[in-house]
């Protein structure tokens, strides 16, 4: 089994030009897979992660309500935003600067094959790096993200979440509010839930920035921790 994790930081980037990119090394992992199995070898597969900035954009998963987007095209086009029905799971986000998101393209047959486990493990990436910067995160039963005070009035998320597998291979992932705009949350009912908001980590510590090449590196020593895995540095 291969738990290397080849990494790259995409920087700021199209949402579907990312999109895109993510499905060919999907689409390559699937591929040799089946060519492992059809030829009876063993060949080991890659594992990607990418970190990505994206412009203004709504993604509505593929289980998701278009009604959850308040905004008509004229409005998305005065916003300078896109919208994308996509193949996730979730309902609707949004994704834009001051976020940080991360697509892990794994292939769970290196580390586990228990999906429940992998979404609980990326839970668990994102509250232990809050509780670095001595943000308590929590999850929602039922309601897959990182959450703060649940269970209060005042129930907030800072982190989102949905994913895609097939033949054990992962896309999509996660997106942080670190630095955020929570405005552009007012265009639609966040994953679906009514009458829960959403926050962002410089919110919650009172300050007007935090250092989101920081944030990253505490994600990726958690992440390789709990999977057991190691980072590698790659122009792949």
């Amino acid at each position: 089994m291969n738990k290397n994790i080849l990494l790259k930081d995409l920087g700021q980037k199209d949402y579907k030009a990312t999109w895109d990119y993510q499905e060919e090394l999907f689409k390559e992992i699937v591929e040799l897979k089946i060519q492992n199995r059809r030829e009876e070898t063993n060949l080991a597969t890659p594992n990607y992660f990418l970190f990505v900035e994206h412009p203004h954009v709504y993604t509505l998963g593929k289980s998701g309500d278009v009604s959850n987007m308040l905004l008509s095209e004229k409005q998305l086009a005065d916003k300078d935003a896109t919208f994308y029905k996509i193949n996730r799971g979730g309902d609707i986000t949004y994704h834009g600067p001051g976020q940080i998101v991360g697509y892990p393209i794994l292939d769970l047959e290196n580390f586990f094959t228990d999906i429940h486990k992998y979404l609980r493990l990326l839970e668990e990436v994102i509250i232990l790096t809050l509780a670095e910067y001595n943000i308590i995160g929590v999850r929602s039963e039922g309601e897959t993200g990182v959450w703060m005070d649940v269970g209060t009035p005042f129930a907030r998320k800072i982190c989102a979440m949905g994913v895609r597998a097939s033949r054990w291979v992962t896309m999509h992932g996660f997106a942080l509010n670190v630095n955020a705009n929570l405005g552009y949350f007012d265009n639609i009912i966040p994953c679906g839930i009514k009458g829960k908001t959403v926050t962002s980590l410089n919110v919650e510590l009172g300050v007007e920035k935090v250092d989101e090449e920081d944030v990253k590196q505490k994600i990726l020593h958690h992440f390789s921790n709990l999977f057991n895995s190691e980072f590698l540095t790659s122009n792949f």
